[in-house]
């Protein structure tokens, strides 16, 4: 949390700082710096990678870890047998991997104490438009490269609902085909929102814990003993959207890929 002459600025948690002196690293004239967001974005991957590898001993008599990963697998499997049918079977993998990697990414960034060894502070790295932003277009891509793989051109049937009357065709497909290149925007933005929101909103209630304490005692108790309790309930909450957000977008991809897998 920064501030400056006693104002609290809530967006500071969001600035991507280079780490480790790499501010001036260049390569072919781009500037490469390592960043918090790209050091928080590894944590994440080699939670998920430490998560699987604890899961995969394959015990006769499975133990907590193993079933807790066995549970998650069988979770997104029921999920895309739901929604995409037998069919869905190959996209597990994907699925799996996209949903735990933003579940560890937004729980890691609710982590409230810093790297001590590094002096680097828990950063959300779903909440920048640029990460949730390549998980959409990635998943909208896999989306494109079925149906035309699978159907050809009879893809762009997706854009003409049937029983569409024909005078109607043509407006009816420009407006469906608005709404399917606007999915991968409206999927980004959806979880960086929630996730920006949220952490704003937990940062905003600290400063009036913070000012309200350093106002004196009374204020103290007036202001900042209620904003705590609601900190907490915010906390509470923010860690439950941390789970829903990841499921909202591995169950709208599954939904994505439903409808090139399955064209109606």
């Amino acid at each position: 949390m920064a501030a400056e002459a006693g104002r609290v600025d809530p967006m500071h948690q969001f600035a991507i700082e280079p780490l480790f002196g790499s501010a001036n690293w260049q390569l072919a004239g781009y500037n490469i710096a390592f960043t918090n967001s790209a050091l928080w974005m590894m944590i994440a991957a080699l939670a998920l990678w430490i998560f699987v590898a604890g899961g995969m001993k394959r015990a006769l008599v499975p133990g907590r870890w193993q079933m807790a990963v066995e549970t998650f697998t069988g979770f997104i499997d029921d999920m895309l047998a739901t929604n995409v049918g037998k069919e869905g079977k190959k996209y597990v993998p994907y699925i799996f991997s996209l949903f735990m990697f933003i579940l560890f990414a937004n729980l890691l960034g609710l982590i409230p104490l810093p790297l001590a060894m590094v002096g680097v502070h828990a950063f959300t790295t779903t909440s920048h438009f640029t990460l949730t932003g390549v998980l959409a277009i990635l998943s909208f891509s896999i989306v494109l490269v079925v149906g035309f793989w699978k159907h050809g051109l009879h893809f762009f049937s997706l854009f003409v609902p049937h029983g569409t009357p024909l005078p109607m065709v043509p407006l009816i497909f420009l407006v469906e085909l608005f709404s399917f290149l606007v999915r991968p925007f409206s999927l980004g933005l959806r979880l960086f929102v929630a996730m920006m929101a949220g952490h704003v909103l937990l940062e905003i209630l600290a400063s009036f814990i913070i000012d309200s304490s350093n106002a004196g005692l009374g204020w103290g108790v007036l202001i900042g003993t209620p904003s705590f309790f609601l900190m907490l309930a915010i906390c509470a909450l923010e860690v439950l959207v941390a789970g829903i957000q990841a499921y909202v977008f591995a169950l709208l991809t599954s939904l994505y890929i439903n409808d090139a897998e399955n064209l109606h």
